[in-house]
């Protein structure tokens, strides 16, 4: 008796083991994602401007980064005691102007050079819904909590989805054409638009995914959104709000995600990993026993085995 619909993945190719770079932009799952390659000590880099909602801001932020752009003072506001960028989220604000400078520009660096060395770029797109300010007739990534009368709220269209993604593939490849993209569309519901205006914009977002990787040869797409909405339809899976996935949830999708798509030669040196991690957040009875000693001893030795093998890896 099967008690669970299936979404059916098949193998995909290159593989992602531990010679690969990885870069993880978007919304808040592709924050989910990117902890587990960080926790198995991947070479990965996560949304440098934290998370980004919808396509138009991943597309700002893919301009600015490959065309070398950098951000001034002039980029920059004050409110509520904090300095903002409307580029980027709000955990990069800051009360000194200068600092939140330095965090975007360095952002921005970081992303150029490891976009140069690139093989698999992930892509997580959360919502087709976007708030125009309208003193500056822009659309923002963040509203930084200003009030809500200074933006008009639009939905983008399938076509415009489409645009954004096309200038993001651009971008990415004129100066990285082989890299692997790889899309998703996040599973979390944005339950504030509405739960119609959420499923409006979800369907927007995978349409436009679909037409964009029908074209481009080096582009798929992995179905969180699906494995979520028809594997795991049952509230157990979900967090306390009911909208958000659980950790069992995000679990899940990652043993999905690492069935499609790591090399399974990789496998090994992550169970080394973990058992590495899960001896540094051992908490010992006494630790100033001989058997404790004896524990971190062994764990020492453990790290530096796999550092000689991979000597990007630290824990």
């Amino acid at each position: 008796m099967n008690l669970q619909t299936n979404i059916p993945l098949k193998p995909q190719q290159p593989k992602i083991n531990y010679d690969s770079n990885l870069m993880l932009l978007g919304s808040c799952f592709a924050e989910n994602i990117g902890e587990k390659f960080s926790y198995f000590k991947y070479k990965s880099l996560i949304n440098p401007f934290g998370i980004l909602f919808h396509p138009k801001a991943i597309e700002t932020f893919l301009w600015m980064a490959t065309q070398q752009e950098k951000y001034t003072e002039t980029d920059l506001f004050f409110h509520n005691e904090r300095w903002h960028c409307f580029d980027a989220h709000s955990k990069l604000s800051h009360p000194d102007q200068k600092t939140v400078l330095n965090t975007l520009n360095q952002g921005l660096d970081q992303a150029y050079n490891d976009m140069l060395s690139a093989t698999h770029i992930c892509i997580t797109l959360g919502t087709a819904w976007v708030y125009r300010l309208q003193a500056l007739d822009m659309i923002v990534a963040n509203c930084h909590k200003i009030p809500q009368k200074e933006f008009s709220k639009e939905i983008l269209s399938v076509a415009e989805v489409v645009q954004c993604l096309q200038n993001s593939v651009g971008l990415i490849r004129s100066f990285n054409p082989g890299v692997q993209i790889i899309f998703t569309v996040s599973p979390v519901r944005h339950s504030k638009d509405g739960f119609v205006e959420n499923n409006r914009s979800k369907s927007h977002l995978i349409a436009a995914i679909h037409q964009i990787i029908s074209v481009d040869q080096n582009s798929t797409y992995f179905p969180s959104y699906e494995i979520m909405m028809d594997e795991l339809r049952d509230y157990r899976f979900y967090k306390e709000d009911m909208i958000h996935p659980s950790s069992l949830a995000i679990d899940y999708i990652w043993e999905r995600f690492k069935q499609t798509w790591i090399d399974e030669n990789a496998l090994p040196t992550m169970d080394k990993v973990n058992e590495i991690q899960n001896g540094i957040a051992h908490r010992p009875f006494n630790p100033d026993s001989e058997q404790h000693h004896q524990f971190l001893l062994k764990l020492e030795q453990k790290k530096l085995q796999i550092q000689q093998q991979y000597s990007f890896i630290k824990f």
